[in-house]
């Protein structure tokens, strides 16, 4: 018991004399040790380095799960040291529904199928999307938790250390200044050496540390590399199921008929009398079923140039086929297809999708 109160009573003497150090030192009235100009530009990169690893993992954390709601309940898994569970992502939700929707209407209607194709490819879409949360989760934001976590409590400890260490060298030399007798001094001097020692070897503790902030931003290179290929690999994905899409959603009828209750009389899907000799030129030949581009003639009000957005397949040879950031000269004919223009590329024609297109004049 005497040991423990002796100890006590030397902590809080100890402690102090630190307070003292450090209120004279913020009032000028006291030497302060400074740490050479390296070891102060350590320090600032160290500092640098965390609150923009902060924000960083912040901001990617929105990113990937923009539910304040789900991220704390993540958090909260997290700390509790228990498997976050799946989720369902709004796009397969999004899914879901269309396919159970289509269901309901008919899925043999011009509605239910294309609510069929357009819910199956926002499944896909929302399982890349889980992927890749996936992927970011481990790859990315774990090493930057890690380091905030782990590496940079150490570093924050050790300076802390440092910095008591200083108060204490300060305040050596303050007492070995203010000592008179010869005694006084050799026990104030003893005491500065103590202190040095301790302050030095706390410094090169500390700076180690603080070099290894070099190895840190080359683990987070690796890292932030990783998140943009997982990233570009989930966009890439999502582009190529969208394009897909748009050519299943290109090969179906625009056409729908009324309801089957005879409220409503069915649309005619046959063309006015006076389109027809225009239409004869767009329509297939009925002894192959393709498109003969020498009968296809410009109408009368002129063409219009395109700009080509996506690379584009022709499905047949009454098609154009297309290269993206390419020059095209486009037009319609009465009773085409709105989804459909004639494209002219040089002495070849053919039918181009319009959501391929970007009409510039």
């Amino acid at each position: 018991m005497d040991f423990n109160v002796k100890k006590l009573a030397s902590d809080a003497g100890i402690f102090f004399t630190r307070a003292v150090q450090f209120t004279e030192e913020k009032f000028g009235q006291a030497e302060r040790t400074e740490l050479d100009a390296h070891f102060e530009n350590l320090l600032t990169r160290a500092d640098s380095t965390k609150n923009w690893t902060e924000k960083i993992l912040r901001q990617t954390e929105v990113l990937l799960q923009p539910n304040p709601s789900a991220r704390v309940e993540e958090f909260l898994y997290e700390k509790l040291d228990r498997k976050i569970p799946s989720r369902v992502t709004n796009g397969e939700l999004l899914g879901q529904y269309m396919t159970e929707a289509a269901n309901d209407f008919g899925p043999s209607s011009p509605y239910g199928q294309t609510l069929i194709k357009v819910g199956e490819t926002q499944k896909r879409l929302g399982i890349a999307e889980r992927d890749f949360i996936h992927s970011s989760s481990i790859n990315f934001l774990t090493p930057l938790r890690n380091f905030l976590e782990g590496d940079w409590r150490t570093i924050s400890k050790e300076r802390r250390i440092l910095q008591n260490r200083r108060l204490d060298l300060d305040a050596c030399k303050a007492r070995l200044k203010k000592a008179k007798a010869a005694e006084a001094k050799a026990s104030a001097e003893h005491e500065l050496r103590v202190a040095q020692t301790e302050f030095d070897r706390q410094a090169e503790v500390t700076r180690l540390l603080l070099e290894g902030i070099s190895s840190t931003h080359v683990n987070h290179l690796r890292c932030l590399h990783e998140f943009a290929e997982a990233q570009a690999t989930y966009y890439a994905q999502c582009y190529q199921y969208m394009v897909d899409l748009q050519k299943q959603l290109g090969r179906f009828p625009s056409t729908f008929v009324g309801n089957a209750d005879g409220m409503s009389p069915p649309l005619s899907t046959s063309p006015p009398a006076a389109t027809l000799p225009l239409l004869q030129a767009v329509s297939p030949n009925p002894a192959d079923g393709t498109l003969n581009p020498s009968e296809v003639k410009p109408p009368s009000s002129g063409t219009r140039k395109a700009k080509v957005l996506y690379d584009y397949e022709a499905a047949d040879s009454s098609e154009l086929a297309l290269k993206a950031d390419e020059l095209i000269t486009v037009y319609s004919l009465p009773g085409m297809d709105p989804d459909w223009l004639i494209g002219e590329r040089g002495n070849k024609k053919g039918k181009v999708p319009v959501t391929y297109l970007e009409l510039l004049s």
